[in-house]
C-alpha cells in the first residue's frame, strides 16, 4: 500500500507486525522501548490515519522517541524501513567495515551505522517480518559471532565515535573492568615505623624512663603515605557526546573499584555551565548513576564554553576538592566558543593549583593534527601532558602516564609547533 508523498506502507493486516518489528530495531539501537509503547504505537496510528509520511513520522515519534539524542536514530530507521524499498542493501553497506574488520574511516555517520545494525540484526533474527519491498525467500545474512583475541585487540583500537551498537556495549564492559592505580604520595606527617630513617628521640626517652633509665633501643620514624585525589572535568558538548558518556563509564569503574590507591574521586561535566555528579558517580550501579548525571547536567550536547566552566571550578570548587597532590584529568576537544584570553587566564589558574593536569583530546586521534584552533592554543602551556583519548587502549594508558611524572605525551611536539608558527 503506498501513501501520499512516497511513503512505502504495509497492507492493514500486516501494519501491525511491521510497526512492531519496527520498533523491535529501534530498541536494537538502543532506545527504551517496551511492549506498552509499541500498544501505543499501533492505537496512535489507527486513530491519526497514515496517508501523508509526514503525519506517520512524527506519529510515531511521539510513540517512541523520549529523549533529543535518540531523534537522529529514529530518523535514520524510519527512513531506512519505511521509505526506501532497497534498504537492505544500505544495511549491508554499513556493516561491511564492521564485518571484515577494516580499519579506514567508515562512511556512514554513527546514526546511521546504529540504525542499519538494528535492522540488519531484525532481519535476522525475524525473517518473516522483513521490510516492503524485499523479497524474504532470497534473503540470506551469515555473521561469524566467535570471539577471539584478534577481535578483543581491534575492539581497543577502534574509535568511540565508529562503534557500533554491539561494539559500544562491549567497550562498555571492557571499561567497567579497567583500574586506575596510583602510587601513594608521602606526608609531611610522620608516623613510627621500626624501618623508619628518622629516630624518634622522643619516644626512645620515654620508652628508656619505663625501663628506669635503660636505652633498649632507638625508636624510629617515617613519613606516613597519602593517597592523592582524582578530579576529572568532563566536556559533554555536542562535539564531545560520543566520547564523553564512553569517559563516565570509565570513570564509574575507577570511582568504584578497591584496591586503586585514590583519595577521593570528583567528577564535573561542562559544556555551557559546570555541574558536579561527584554524588552520583557514587551509585553502584552505573546506568543508575548515569541517568542520574544525565539529569543533573542540564547542557548535553550544547554550546561549549570551557574559559566560563574552568572559572566556576577555579572559583566554587578548586579549594574544596583540590587537596595536596590532586591530579586533574581534563577531557575536551579544546574547541572554545568564548574568549580564548579568559580560558587561557583560568588554565594557568588551574594548573597553579594541582599537581599535574592531564589534558585528553579525542581530536589528538588525527595524524595531521596541529594546535591551530584557539582554545588549544591557549589551554596547551597550562597542561603537563597531552593524550590522546579516543579508544580504550588511550584510556589504558592513563595509567603509564600517572606512573610517570615525567610523560608529557604530544606536549612538546605541539609547543615546538606553536613556538614555529609565532
Amino acid at each position: 500500500m503506498a501513501g501520499a508523498d512516497g511513503l512505502d506502507l504495509p497492507e492493514q493486516p500486516r501494519l501491525a507486525g511491521n510497526i512492531t518489528h519496527f520498533a523491535r530495531a529501534l530498541r536494537a539501537a538502543g532506545l527504551p522501548i517496551g511492549p506498552g509503547r509499541v500498544v501505543d504505537a499501533i492505537r496512535a496510528v489507527e486513530a491519526a490515519g497514515f496517508s501523508r509520511r509526514r503525519d506517520f513520522y512524527w506519529t510515531l515519534h511521539a510513540c517512541f522517541v523520549s529523549r533529543p539524542e535518540h531523534s537522529a536514530v529514529f530518523a535514520q530507521i524510519f527512513r531506512l524501513y519505511w521509505r526506501d524499498p532497497r534498504y537492505l542493501e544500505h544495511m549491508l553497506a554499513a556493516m561491511l567495515p564492521a564485518v571484515r574488520g577494516v580499519q579506514e574511516e567508515r562512511a556512514a555517520k554513527a546514526a546511521e551505522k546504529r540504525a542499519a545494525e538494528a535492522l540488519l540484526d531484525g532481519v535476522e533474527r525475524d525473517a518473516p517480518a522483513a521490510g516492503p519491498g524485499e523479497d524474504e525467500d532470497n534473503i540470506e545474512v551469515e555473521a561469524d559471532a566467535a570471539h577471539t583475541a584478534s577481535d578483543r585487540e581491534r575492539l581497543r583500537q577502534l574509535d568511540f565515535e565508529q562503534m557500533s551498537t554491539a561494539e559500544m556495549a562491549a567497550a562498555r564492559r571492557m571499561l567497567a573492568r579497567l583500574a586506575l592505580p596510583v602510587r601513594p604520595l608521602k606526608s609531611r606527617r610522620l608516623i613510627a615505623d621500626a624501618r623508619g630513617a628518622r629516630p624518634d628521640m622522643a619516644r626512645t626517652l620515654r620508652a628508656a624512663m619505663r625501663r628506669g633509665g635503660e636505652m633498649a633501643r632507638i625508636e624510629r620514624r617515617a613519613r606516613r603515605d597519602r593517597w592523592p585525589d582524582l578530579v576529572v572535568l568532563c566536556d559533554i558538548s555536542g562535539s564531545m557526546s560520543a566520547y564523553s558518556r564512553v569517559v563516565l563509564h570509565f570513570l564509574h569503574a575507577v570511582a568504584n573499584s578497591a584496591g586503586t590507591g585514590w583519595g577521593r574521586v570528583h567528577a564535573f561535566t561542562f559544556g555551557t555551565r559546570l555541574t558536579n555528579i561527584t554524588r552520583h558517580m557514587r551509585a553502584r550501579d552505573v546506568d543508575a548513576a548515569l541517568a542520574a548525571a544525565g539529569a543533573e547536567a542540564q547542557d548535553w550536547e550544547g554550546g561549549t564554553r570551557i574559559g566560563r566552566s574552568l572559572r566556576a571550578f577555579n572559583r566554587d570548587w578548586s579549594r574544596r576538592v583540590l587537596g595536596p597532590g590532586a591530579v586533574v584529568v581534563l577531557i575536551t576537544d579544546g574547541l572554545e566558543r568564548d574568549d580564548p584570553a579568559l580560558l587561557a587566564t583560568e588554565a594557568e589558574r588551574l594548573h597553579l593549583s594541582a599537581r599535574r593536569v592531564i589534558w585528553i583530546n579525542p581530536l589528538l586521534r588525527w595524524a595531521g593534527f596541529a594546535p591551530r584552533a584557539a582554545g588549544i592554543r591557549a589551554l596547551l602551556p597550562h597542561v603537563d601532558c597531552f593524550r590522546a583519548g579516543h579508544n580504550i587502549a588511550s584510556l589504558e594508558a592513563l595509567a603509564d602516564v600517572l606512573a610517570n611524572a615525567r610523560d608529557a605525551g604530544e606536549k612538546p611536539r605541539l609547543m615546538a609547533a606553536l613556538r614555529s608558527d609565532g
